[in-house]
């Protein structure tokens, strides 16, 4: 996957046929909502759910999958993630900022019981962790 409008091809990843066809693009979609969510909502992961609606796009329909990845607000952020390009310093650093705050806001002024306020805060510490290792993105 060099090129951003390659796509595998149907000996490498055949296209399903069927029912299963619509389910994985209905999955799919789903799985775009989600992760589009998860661009703004700190605790909803956003990798996950783009990489699984790549996965069942790329089973299900060439057409939806070209859009994903090509798509001018989550496309660059996929392929450089399956490509381990990485994620670009300011993304990294406006991230975590938006993430602690969130929790830490979550936490203090919303949150009444101790063991959900941890669980919070066990949750940043792993998303945290997980930017963290990510390659940063030069340039």
């Amino acid at each position: 996957m060099q090129d951003k409008n390659e796509i595998p091809s149907d000996r490498e990843c055949p296209e399903v046929k069927g029912w299963l066809r619509y389910i994985l693009i209905i999955i799919g979609t789903i799985c775009v909502g989600l992760g589009m969510l998860g661009m703004f909502l700190p605790v909803l992961p956003t990798t996950p759910f783009l990489l699984l609606a790549a996965a069942c796009y790329i089973r299900s329909s060439r057409r939806f999958y070209c859009w994903l990845i090509n798509n001018r607000f989550c496309g660059k952020y996929i392929q450089n993630y399956r490509q381990k390009k990485g994620i670009p310093l300011k993304l990294k650093i406006s991230v975590i900022s938006l993430l602690w705050l969130t929790i830490l806001a979550s936490a203090i002024f919303i949150v009444d019981l101790l063991l959900v306020r941890i669980l919070l805060i066990l949750i940043a510490v792993g998303v945290t962790i997980h930017l963290l290792k990510i390659r940063t993105l030069k340039g």
